[in-house]
């Protein structure tokens, strides 16, 4: 990626998060920050506090629309609890975004998709944005920037508000305390 479009997408996040009362300060990374365990590494912190971006299309005879689920990097998302918190019409059903989806639904690409900023491609539904409340067991947490090379910290209470995320229990840990 060049230098002009990566500053292009970190400049977005950060226009993102001032738009809504949110400092986002981008740091750029030397190595690769797309997975949680990459990003863990190269911060020196807990996989738990790397916020993953997590998209899902969800289809049915209305059509397909996007969900952006941010997770703890320590986490997986339940599927059912997804379903369940979605309220799904019984011809609905949830599975993870193909990239070519990802990159529609948020004008960005998986690996550097960042919880807010989104810019989905002409056509595509609006966006609905998730927040498993696992991640608020963590102080500080990291999120990619726009890039798989930035990334930005962030608390738990900035996050529902930068991400306008409904904060639901959808992850694997998080439903197998619950039930």
């Amino acid at each position: 990626m060049d230098l002009a479009k990566r500053r292009a997408f970190t400049e977005r996040v950060v226009a993102a998060g001032h738009a809504v009362g949110i400092t986002v300060q981008p740091r750029a990374m030397a190595e690769s920050t797309a997975t949680a365990a990459q990003a863990a590494a190269a911060l020196g912190v807990q996989v738990g506090q790397i916020v993953k971006s997590l998209v899902f299309t969800v289809e049915g005879e209305a059509g397909v629309r996007g969900v952006l689920v941010l997770v703890s990097g320590a986490d997986r998302v339940d599927l059912s609890a997804l379903g369940a918190a979605l309220n799904l019409e019984p011809s609905e059903h949830v599975r993870r975004a193909t990239a070519n989806e990802a990159r529609a639904f948020t004008g960005f690409v998986i690996g550097g998709i960042p919880p807010l900023g989104h810019e989905p491609l002409p056509g595509a539904a609006p966006l609905t944005l998730l927040a498993d409340r696992g991640l608020a067991a963590w102080g500080e947490l990291w999120a990619a920037c726009g890039t798989h090379l930035d990334v930005f910290p962030i608390s738990y209470p900035d996050l529902l508000r930068a991400a306008n995320a409904r904060e639901v229990a959808i992850s694997e840990s998080h439903t197998e305390q619950t039930t």
